[in-house]
């Protein structure tokens, strides 16, 4: 298959930039933080150039949170389609969401640590409802989206390991850095 084709098949998804306020927090779906304006117009720079090597539409897919629809806003003012969708969201932490993780104590972390896929975290989202989220969604064939780490580890999680294999705390991966890029199957896993 010719590398263009190959392109083609695969879907391209980008972590957003380094959002302001972060440091030090639990962030989640719940912190609508914003990304400086020169970040996020930046990797919009990147995915219009990426687009345009590998002459793919000029259709862009994101979370609803600031940290990825700010850089979706800007394609759009460059003649861009730009989708929210709120299925690409990052996990919801619950009342952990925006606290500083120095606020949380090794008793709130234990029961996470002991069933890290079925506990839920501030009481909102397991880790095996956003594997199901991020399997479940149909990545387009050539298309570019604009997503979260944790939703990014998922859906890489589901495509390599499957539903077979249940993630633990010793085995769950390093997020992609900021405005890292990575490919995906296309369709459902």
């Amino acid at each position: 298959m010719p590398a263009e084709a190959q392109v083609a098949a695969q879907a391209w998804v980008w972590r957003h930039s380094k959002p302001e306020g972060a440091a030090g927090r639990c962030i989640g779906a719940g912190t609508d933080l914003p990304v400086h304006r020169r970040r996020a117009k930046r990797l919009a720079r990147r995915i219009q150039r990426f687009a345009r090597r590998h002459r793919l539409p000029h259709v862009v897919r994101s979370s609803g949170l600031r940290r990825c629809a700010d850089v979706g806003r800007w394609l759009r003012r460059w003649g861009w389609r730009h989708h929210i969708d709120q299925a690409l969201a990052e996990m919801d932490f619950g009342r952990w969401d925006g606290r500083p993780w120095s606020e949380l104590s090794a008793a709130d972390f234990e029961p996470w640590m002991q069933d890290f896929a079925g506990h839920a975290p501030g009481g909102a989202e397991t880790l095996r409802q956003l594997l199901a989220r991020a399997a479940a969604w149909p990545v387009p064939a050539g298309g570019l989206i604009i997503s979260h780490g944790g939703w990014m580890l998922a859906r890489r999680w589901m495509e390599q390991e499957g539903p077979e294999r249940t993630p633990s705390a010793a085995n769950w991966p390093a997020p992609p850095r900021y405005s890292e890029c990575w490919a995906l199957r296309a369709g459902s896993v």
